[in-house]
C-alpha cells in the first residue's frame, strides 16, 4: 500500500522525469488536483501522456482560505478509502515538485492520519524557477550567491523587501495578483515574468513590461545583481 507524490513539472509533457512517467504509468490510480471536478486541471493535462484515463481520478481543492482544509480533508479521506479498499499503489500528480509548495503535503500528512501504515514516497519534479531561468535565459544562481522563495499570493512588502537586500536571486510564487506592488519594491532592478510556463500560452517578459495582475501560479524571477550586470 503506496502514495506516491509524483511531481510533473510546471505543465509541458517533455518536462516528466523518466521516473515520473513510469510511476504515472505503473500506478493502480493516479489522482490529481482540480479546482473544479467538471474542468481538467494543469496537472491532469500534463499526466495524459503517460496515463490511462481510466486510472486518473480528479480531487477538488480550493484557493480559498476559507474553504480549503474542508476540501483538504474529503481529498484525504477519499484517498485513504481507496487505499483500504484496495491495497494498491496511488499516485498523486503536482505541477512542479512535490515537497515545494504543494498540495501533497497536507494530502499526505491527512491520508497517513486515517491509514498509519501506508508508505509515502516522493517523485521530484521540475520546478516553475527551473523552467523559467531556462526559458529566459536566465542564470538562476551561481557561486555563493543565495537564493530566497517566496510565496506572495498577499503581496508580502516586507517579506520580499528583506529578501532584496540579501543580494541574491529571488524568486517570487503565486505573486501573479501583486505584479505593481513587486515592481515598485524593485526600484528599476531588472526581473522576469513568467505566466503559464511550459504551456501553449506561455507568457515570459520582463516585468516592467506587465501591464496588469497576471495568473495566480506566475513566477517572478529577480536575478541576483553580478559583476558587469545592471
Amino acid at each position: 500500500m503506496r502514495l506516491i507524490g509524483v511531481g510533473v513539472g510546471p505543465g509541458d509533457p517533455e518536462l516528466v522525469t523518466l521516473k515520473a512517467a513510469r510511476v504515472l504509468a505503473t500506478a493502480d490510480r493516479v489522482f490529481v488536483p482540480v479546482l473544479d471536478a467538471a474542468d481538467t486541471g494543469r496537472a491532469e493535462a500534463t499526466v495524459g501522456a503517460h496515463a490511462a484515463p481510466d486510472r486518473v481520478e480528479r480531487l477538488v481543492f480550493a484557493l480559498s482560505p476559507a474553504e480549503r482544509e474542508r476540501y483538504w480533508a474529503a481529498a484525504g479521506d477519499r484517498v485513504a478509502a481507496w487505499l483500504r479498499e484496495t491495497g494498491g499503489t496511488a499516485a498523486f500528480a503536482t505541477i512542479g515538485d512535490p515537497n515545494v509548495y504543494s498540495t501533497f503535503g497536507y494530502l499526505a500528512r491527512a491520508v497517513r492520519s486515517l491509514v498509519p501504515v501506508v508508505a509515502i514516497e516522493t517523485v521530484p519534479g521540475i520546478t516553475a524557477m527551473q523552467a523559467l531561468a531556462s526559458a529566459s535565459g536566465t542564470v538562476l544562481v551561481e557561486g555563493h550567491e543565495p537564493l530566497t522563495l517566496l510565496p506572495l499570493p498577499d503581496g508580502g512588502g516586507e517579506a520580499l523587501d528583506a529578501a532584496l537586500k540579501l543580494g541574491g536571486t529571488v524568486v517570487v510564487y503565486k505573486g501573479g495578483r501583486h505584479l505593481a506592488g513587486i515592481a515598485r519594491a524593485l526600484d528599476g532592478r531588472e526581473a522576469v515574468l513568467g505566466a503559464h510556463i511550459g504551456l501553449a500560452d506561455e507568457k515570459i517578459a520582463e516585468l516592467s513590461s506587465a501591464d496588469g495582475p497576471a495568473p495566480y501560479l506566475s513566477t517572478v524571477l529577480i536575478p541576483a545583481h553580478r559583476d558587469g550586470a545592471p
